[in-house]
């Protein structure tokens, strides 16, 4: 029978048998269709011998005691694919909830692939086929029947073995502090801080204009807060291709706003218009000291691509070599900075990372090594110039 907690008494109890636990699996439910911030619909809490799902909707039930456990520094909190469930934890107790564990990591450090789902790896590790169908599930609505319970449930109950699964592996490889600097980034509040002048990065646009482009940053900024304030979801307000027009085209009146392509009427003449002008004009006064610089976002020249694309090849080399996913070892724009010769603050350039990679990248952008093929074993190889030095070999 499911654990149901509704009331605070019944959460107190089950808290208090999770206090000399050393870790707890956690997951949530919650809907962010209709909102800036995510509605918490439930909380579900798993251990190895037992586990519950607790209903902060109800109106009988307080989440302090569950708070106190977040709180817990011996006991780990395990996520699976955590950043969105740690973000409302946050947000609701303006605390991250430490130490952690996150599977979706520890799968790519342990070379399981890029971002694995975690059916694909209750199938891959447990051999269990799960049943997915309330995953579309309306979280808010009560009461939930007994399939949409068990659905939830099962995300923490099989997520105890997937976790002692990857402990065990990464203490195998030796690989745990791997994971840990991995992990450093859901354990930063600023991954959570959204920036509200940042977030013009996300909108898909053409320009390199630099004034045109702080524009965009300014409208972004705008449709930020206003999200926050109202706690509205963003593209609601307006869509990111229009703030992109709207900056493109600068207009001054609201007749020039109505001329925008799709520009709603009440719109253009209602609140939000006057806001945008409003938000238009302040960008009139902005020194260009203070303008988006667009060579950030300027194309590699043909030289720095072609090492981009050699870079790139290396990656896949040593990712394969090494079982871990490329895109942990590297970003794009990691591979960029090192074409780029823009070394200062790549990540790829120290710790683990420089060990199975950022060092030979350095070599063979310094020309001390070369990739080739090699037809007798029908593979890769990374040779490097000193003939007294064994190449390395991938087929």
């Amino acid at each position: 029978m499911i654990n149901l907690i509704d009331r605070t008494e019944k959460l107190e109890e089950f808290c208090s048998s999770l206090e000399n636990k050393s870790f707890i699996t956690i997951d949530l439910e919650f809907m962010r269709e209709k909102t800036y911030y995510a509605e918490l619909c439930l909380i579900q809490v798993g251990a190895e011998d037992e586990a519950a799902i607790i209903d902060p909707l109800s109106s009988k039930l307080k989440l302090e005691p569950f708070f106190k456990i977040l709180d817990n520094q011996s006991i780990i909190k395990v996520f699976h694919s955590g950043r969105q469930d740690i973000e409302i934890l946050y947000n609701l107790t303006g605390k991250i909830p430490t130490p952690l564990f996150d599977t979706q990591i520890a799968a790519m450090v342990c070379g399981y692939g890029e971002s694995a789902g975690y059916e694909s790896l209750v199938k891959g590790i447990l051999k269990i086929d799960l049943d997915k169908s309330s995953r579309c599930s309306n979280w808010e609505l009560r009461p939930l029947d007994e399939k949409q319970l068990q659905y939830a449930l099962s995300d923490v109950t099989h997520l105890v073995n997937i976790y002692k699964h990857f402990k065990e592996k990464l203490a195998e490889t030796g690989r745990e502090s791997w994971l840990e600097s991995e992990l450093d980034t859901l354990r930063n509040p600023k991954t959570y801080d959204v920036d509200p002048y940042e977030i013009w990065h996300k909108i898909r646009h053409r320009s390199h204009n630099a004034k045109i482009l702080t524009v965009l940053r300014e409208l972004a900024a705008w449709r930020e807060k206003r999200a926050k304030s109202k706690n509205t979801p963003r593209q609601s307000i307006i869509k990111d291709d229009m703030l992109a027009n709207i900056a493109a085209i600068f207009p001054q009146t609201v007749e020039e706003l109505l001329q925008i392509r799709n520009m709603r009427k009440d719109v253009a003449q209602g609140k939000l218009g006057a806001e945008i002008l409003e938000v238009l004009e302040r960008c009139k006064h902005i020194p260009t000291s203070e303008y988006v610089n667009p060579e950030k976002d300027k194309p590699l020249s043909s030289g720095a691509q072609a090492l981009y694309e050699l870079l790139k090849l290396l990656l896949k080399i040593r990712s394969q070599e090494q079982g871990v996913v490329a895109k942990l070892i590297a970003s794009e724009e990691d591979l960029k900075q090192l074409a780029s010769f823009k070394d200062d603050g790549c990540p790829t350039l120290s710790g683990w990372r420089y060990d199975i990679f950022g060092k030979d990248a350095i070599e063979l952008r310094n020309g001390n090594v070369c990739i080739s093929y090699d037809k007798q074993i029908h593979g890769i190889v990374l040779k490097t110039n000193n003939p007294e030095e064994q190449g390395c070999q991938h087929k």
